[in-house]
């Protein structure tokens, strides 16, 4: 993390449990591990952001596929201590889970945790009676069969992850990062999540709404790559940018401009933009700028009324209420 942050991290770190069950796919659970558990150093915080716990209904565990075993880690018990709960996916959907761990999100989930699923994780969500008539996601290629099965779930095929306030599901398992640092980006703030993106080496921010499948994933062209027109924006936040001038610079019209974001990005022109020019004035409210016609202007978002709509649409919080939980402590310099 930047040394000009001042986020701190209360000295009780929430606490993360991810039950890990027959069948669960390994990578899952490395993007819970990689996300929530690892140390941060070099965000210079007094702690870690989260605590982490694996947890198991039995001694031991294959993963996916037979790849290895887990064993000598927590049973659901742990899931009692929890302040959030992480249910990854697992292929064989239609096999039912388990009582014992059905019953273990059932209640942590009573009790007030806040619940994720990644990838088809939703399958147990959905099976747990948690997510009747409530919206989520699942990856795209188990859609019919989740509709088959659960449906009274509002599903919504054709998103990164849906975000239903104490529940959250991510549509596959890349989608499981984005749903991952949307939650640190609510916990703590859109410096903390930028840093661990880099760590990732990870898009910083990806909207829930993007589209879970692209068309191209990899440019066929390299020519083709929107990175230097997304790295030449970047730059240029605060100007009055628009799509006709990213469409000029990328020497495009608008409408083939629109098609490559969709393409190669799963997402709009303008919507690209809005995201980020959201997590600029969010930095520069964790930094100090309490004038929010000046984080306004400087974040290409023009005008205080519009800072506050957009601010509250993409974290729920007013600038003030964001400013209270994630901008410098009293007496802490502000960062120019």
């Amino acid at each position: 993390m930047p040394q000009d942050s001042s986020h701190t991290v209360s000295r009780a770190p929430h606490r993360v449990a991810v039950i890990v069950d027959d069948g669960t796919n390994p990578f899952e659970v490395g993007v819970a591990t990689e996300l929530f558990g690892l140390p941060r150093p070099e965000l210079g915080l007094p702690g870690p952001l989260y605590e982490v716990t694996l947890c198991t209904p039995t001694r031991e565990v294959r993963m996916n596929h037979g790849f290895f075993s887990m064993a000598g880690v927590p049973g659901l018990d742990a899931v009692d201590d929890a302040d959030t709960l992480v249910v990854p996916g697992r292929p064989d959907n239609v096999v039912p889970r388990g009582a014992d761990v059905l019953g273990a999100i059932r209640r942590a989930h009573a009790r007030g945790a806040r619940v994720l699923s990644f990838c088809t994780g939703t399958f147990a969500l959905a099976e747990a009676g948690l997510l009747d008539g409530r919206r989520a996601t699942t990856h795209w290629m188990w859609v019919d069969s989740f509709r088959e099965l659960h449906p009274r779930v509002r599903l919504e095929p054709d998103v990164l992850f849906v975000d239903e306030g104490d529940i959250l599901t991510a549509a596959g398992s890349a989608a499981a990062l984005d749903l991952g640092l949307y939650v640190i980006r609510r916990d703590h703030g859109a410096e903390v999540a930028n840093a661990v993106s880099r760590r990732l080496v990870f898009a910083a921010h990806r909207d829930g709404g993007q589209r879970q499948f692209v068309e191209r994933p990899l440019p066929d062209v390299p020519d083709e790559s929107l990175a230097p027109l997304l790295a030449w924006a970047r730059e240029r936040l605060g100007d009055p940018l628009t799509v006709t001038d990213l469409a000029d610079r990328a020497a495009l019209s608008p409408a083939t401009l629109h098609r490559r974001f969709r393409a190669q990005l799963g997402t709009t022109p303008l919507a690209w933009l809005t995201g980020e020019r959201v997590a600029l004035a969010c930095r520069l409210i964790e930094r100090g700028e309490e004038r929010l016609d000046v984080v306004a202007a400087r974040s290409g978002l023009g005008t205080a009324a519009n800072l506050r709509a957009r601010l509250r649409r993409e974290t729920g919080l007013s600038p003030s209420a964001y400013r209270r939980r994630f901008g410098p402590a009293a007496g802490e310099p502000v960062v120019p």
